[in-house]
Formats: C-alpha cells, sequence, structure tokens
C-alpha cells in the first residue's frame, strides 16, 4: 500500500471523548503507549470528562476508518509550575506514516473552536518544538519550568 493512501485527509475524523465514551480505555490506552504516563492518570481524567461532563479535561483523536492516528488533551495544568497559565493543550501527537498532512492543525483548530464555544478563550501549551505551533496561530509566551525539575519547556499561547 503506498503511503499516499493510508489515508486521506477528508477521511479523517476529529472525535472528542465526551461524544464517543465508549472509546475511553482505548483512548487512555492510545496515549499511555505514547508519551508513557502511567495509564490510570489518562484514565482518571478520562473518567472526569465522561461521568462529570466536565468541558476540562477533555480528549481527542483523529481517526482514519478504526484506527487513532493523532490526538491531544486538554487539562488545567500540563505539570509545569505557573499553575495560573490554564488550561492546557497536552499530549499532541501524530503516528509517524500520518505525519505532514495537517492532521495535528486540525486537531489543534478543532479543540481551539471546541473550548471558545465553552467560553474558554485562552489556551496554554508546553513544547520543546520551535516553529510548528506558530503555523497554527500560537504564539510563544515564555519558558516555564517543569514540576519538581529545572528544565524548562517553551510555553505558548493561543488567544
Amino acid at each position: 500500500m503506498k503511503k499516499e493512501s493510508l489515508m486521506k485527509t477528508k477521511d479523517l475524523r476529529i472525535i472528542r471523548l465526551s461524544d464517543r465514551p465508549e472509546l475511553k480505555e482505548r483512548m487512555a490506552q492510545w496515549f499511555h503507549e505514547k508519551w508513557g504516563i502511567p495509564l490510570e492518570a489518562y484514565q482518571e481524567s478520562m473518567t472526569a470528562t465522561v461521568r462529570l461532563r466536565m468541558i476540562v479535561p477533555q480528549w481527542y483523536v483523529a481517526m482514519a476508518g478504526d484506527t487513532i492516528v493523532g490526538g491531544l488533551g486538554v487539562i488545567e495544568n500540563d505539570f509545569h509550575e505557573r499553575k495560573d497559565l490554564t488550561p492546557n493543550v497536552c499530549a499532541v501527537y501524530v503516528e509517524k506514516p500520518y505525519r505532514g498532512r495537517g492532521i495535528a492543525g486540525r486537531l489543534l483548530n478543532c479543540v481551539c473552536e471546541d473550548m471558545k464555544e465553552a467560553r474558554i478563550q485562552t489556551l496554554y501549551l508546553v513544547t520543546d518544538h520551535t516553529g510548528f505551533y506558530e503555523k497554527y496561530g500560537w504564539e510563544f509566551l515564555c519558558m516555564v519550568k517543569e514540576e519538581g525539575s529545572d528544565e524548562e519547556g517553551r510555553m505558548y499561547i493561543h488567544r
């Protein structure tokens, strides 16, 4: 199968966990495998989304057919010391064979629109990437220390 035929962008669906709660365990496992954060942490956050019908946290996946090809979440704090900069987009990931097709951009645009509808105008994001998020309307804000570490990450803002 040629790489181009793996997925056409129009065949991609962005799914919000609160709309498809039956995907909770599958999504938690997928994010756990990508980021190495304990599975229980994802399950707990996703349970709050589903059971408590919370706006934050919220989780999204991009699906090509029945395959999760990308995802991201919105949580209060993405393990950094600036508790005042909230909520945070986190765990942005697109599977390698699907990169370069605008999937991350579609996920980011979807979450920004979704949060604006919920009256959350400002989002934050911590990353080591330079130049990527700017393509989608994010602006560098400041450097932030990771919780319990001297390591710093780049904090971006989307308004």
